[in-house]
């Protein structure tokens, strides 16, 4: 017995590599089970299965694999051994049903990243991944014990979903993903990572007749969790693939710049217009300007004349010094007439077209984004996986201040601010962006050692809280970007929110 819990207990190391892909982010949740029966410290029967992890510290499996376990509770240990890392976990049995095939098991010494449940639509053909430790694969590689209470990555089929059964009055899904013994209590998946059921059973293949498997429907593991008084994380967005969100957002990014160009393009239009009609504008005004100068110019003329012949008239008259006074005046309006001549505006087309001037309407204001906003999910933008989709409340100031208590750091025109929890296996880069009133949050599900990682430079992070100091938040900014570094290139998950003022 005591070496039994001694090799339970010890440490065998195991590298991997990660995978950024939603199944494998699910895997790291997905947990083998084993049970160890003794009698007088010899053992007499060894058992094994699958699990996945529900809460940080509890995992979900088939009750026929802990059986033994709830029969016999003092000869019989139950030991969790996680999909990665170095170590194995004694777990301690907490709510079995018989009747559903399904325990709860509870543990202590690490935390464990729980899996979604999905609970929207499932249709015939969809697509599903069974995640665990089928035993035929253990039996063809096994060398020893201690290869099943290494930790390993556990082994993905695919198949289809072919309807929906009831299995000794419990509700279960068919389908075609291939699982064997073992591969019992693991969870049936869809494309995005989400649970679908939990796998039970498969049919016999007798003769070439094909294999099937039946999962636990989740309404059945609900009313099991509700019994168990243990929360059941869940959404129902529809599964949205990376691939597809990407195009998607390239899409926009196209249509965007599309509208940006056609937007510029009419604006030139118009404003060539606008230039046009200026031109003409100037164009018509400098004639009207110069047939004015040469019409006062002319009138003066006349003036002039008219008054040196009345000058000459006062003189015949014999009115020398009224004649003198009118013929300084009548010089003097034929002096004017000449200047206002000379100095009648040029007919130069070019100077004119250079000169006109377009009214340029000023620029459209853009709403204020900054102070308290109520963020609300924009499913058409979003990819939705394991998260809730309620909505998020911020209070932003002018030096990125969230909250009263959490510095954001410039990017470009935005704010953004990397999360890494020291309690959760994913990385948050959350930004908002005032002039669109946009707010995301992009989640990295990561592998342990990625999280190490994250973690080891974000202990080199400074600014903890607000500032406004403009070198500390440039600080940020670097250090936020070694973190970027160490992320996968492609994101699990993205919520796309529109925000509006709390006001």
């Amino acid at each position: 017995m005591v070496r039994w819990l001694i090799l339970l207990a010890m440490l065998c190391v195991w590298p991997f590599a990660a995978r950024a892909d939603d199944i494998s982010a699910a895997g790291r949740g997905v947990v083998r089970i084993v049970t160890i029966a003794t009698i007088e410290g010899e053992v007499v029967g060894f058992g094994h299965g699958s699990g996945f992890a529900v809460a940080p510290n509890r995992v979900l499996t088939n009750a026929h694999v802990v059986e033994a376990a709830e029969r016999y509770p003092g000869n019989v240990v139950i030991g969790v051994v996680p999909s990665e890392g170095d170590k194995t976990f004694q777990g301690r049995l907490i709510a079995i049903d018989s009747d559903r095939d399904l325990a709860l098991i509870e543990f202590a010494g690490i935390r464990l990243p729980p899996l979604t449940f999905y609970s929207g639509p499932v249709n015939e053909g969809d697509s599903m991944i069974a995640l665990g430790y089928p035993g035929n694969v253990d039996l063809a590689t096994a060398r020893s014990a201690a290869d099943f209470i290494t930790p390993l990555t556990p082994i993905r089929s695919q198949g289809v979903f072919s309807g929906r059964r009831d299995l000794q009055g419990v509700r279960v899904l068919l389908h075609t993903a291939g699982i064997a013994r073992g591969n019992s209590g693991g969870p049936l998946l869809d494309s995005c990572g989400r649970v679908l059921g939990v796998n039970a059973a498969l049919t016999r293949a007798d003769d070439g007749d094909a294999s099937f498997g039946f999962a636990i429907a989740n309404e059945e593991v609900a009313a099991f969790l509700r019994e168990a008084k243990q929360p059941m994380p869940a959404n129902g967005v529809a599964c949205t693939s990376i691939a597809e969100r990407l195009a998607q957002d390239r899409s926009a990014a196209e249509q965007a710049r599309e509208a940006e160009e056609l937007r510029k393009r009419e604006a030139a239009a118009v404003a060539a217009a606008d230039r046009d009609n200026a031109i003409q504008r100037a164009r018509s005004e400098n004639i009207v300007m110069r047939e004015n100068y040469m019409a006062g110019a002319a009138l003066l003329l006349v003036f002039g004349a008219f008054t040196l012949g009345i000058a000459g008239l006062l003189l015949t008259r014999e009115q020398k010094r009224e004649a003198i006074y009118t013929a300084v005046g009548g010089g003097a309006l034929i002096v004017a007439s000449v200047v206002t001549f000379i100095l009648r505006p040029a007919f130069d087309p070019a100077a004119i077209d250079g000169g006109a001037r377009v009214a340029i309407p000023p620029p459209v204001a853009q709403p204020g984004g900054l102070g308290k906003m109520v963020c609300t999910i924009d499913p058409a933008r979003s990819r939705i996986t394991v998260s809730d989709t309620q909505d998020v409340a911020i209070d932003i100031n002018a030096d990125g201040c969230v909250n009263g208590r959490t510095q954001y750091a410039e990017a470009g025109q935005n704010w953004q601010r990397i999360l890494v929890p020291d309690e959760e296996q994913a990385v948050s880069v959350l930004e908002y962006a005032p002039t669109t009133r946009t707010y995301s949050t992009t989640r990295y599900l990561l592998s342990a050692r990625q999280m190490e990682e994250a973690r080891k430079r974000r202990a080199e992070v400074k600014v903890k809280a607000c500032s406004t100091d403009p070198a500390a938040r440039a600080d940020l900014a670097s250090r936020q970007q070694a973190i970027r570094t160490a992320l996968p290139q492609i994101f699990n998950e993205r919520l796309v929110y529109s925000c509006k003022s709390a006001d």
